[in-house]
């Protein structure tokens, strides 16, 4: 599963095997924390993840909704998907 951004001490990471389960997501760790969060509402799918951390997380996520839905289809057809800028 690789990396496509760290900041903060969150890493974010996305699965790239064909036919991934929907909705487009991603999965956040942070310290002991892991999460899925749904790329088109922010919301946790799965999991959990520290109230600030989830707002940084849904903020990188505003910023970078076209590249994480470029990477989603990525993913969907098993390719790689690439790195995004993380939150400064």
């Amino acid at each position: 599963m690789p990396t496509l951004a760290m900041f903060f001490g969150i890493i974010i990471r996305m699965y790239f095997a064909p036919k991934e389960h929907n909705p487009p997501h991603i999965h956040v760790f942070y310290q002991d924390s892991k999460s899925v969060i749904d790329i088109n509402t922010c919301e946790i799918l799965e999991g959990q993840i520290p109230p600030r951390q989830l707002r940084l997380v849904s903020a990188w996520i505003e910023i970078h909704k076209e590249e994480l839905f470029a990477n989603w289809k990525l993913c969907q057809n098993g390719e790689k998907p690439f790195s995004i800028e993380p939150l400064k």
